[in-house]
């Protein structure tokens, strides 16, 4: 009896990390795509501008998560440097 508890703990616990998993997936990738979005819509000149300017608190806490979480910074630069960097080499912002 205690066995099969232990085992549908386990069980939920999987089920929960699997979940937080899944949902930190989707929240990487809705950032990923804005990031994407961002360098697809604007102009070489905002994007120059914007370079200039601090990061907001917002992205203060992403850029420290991505530090800390080196599978989702994998996944988020996997995502946006393709698409990132031809924007940036286009407008002459990297050699």
């Amino acid at each position: 009896m205690n066995e099969s508890i232990g085992t549908a703990v386990m069980i939920s616990v999987m089920i929960a990390a699997r979940a937080a998993s899944a949902q930190q997936g989707m929240l990487l990738d809705f950032a990923a795509d804005k990031v994407i979005k961002k360098y697809q819509t604007a102009t070489c000149d905002e994007l120059k501008a914007q370079k200039k300017d601090p990061p907001s608190a917002k992205e203060k806490e992403a850029i420290e998560f991505l530090h800390n979480d080196s599978q989702a910074r994998i996944f988020f630069i996997n995502k946006i440097a393709a698409p990132v960097l031809n924007k940036m080499y286009d407008c002459g912002m990297i050699p």
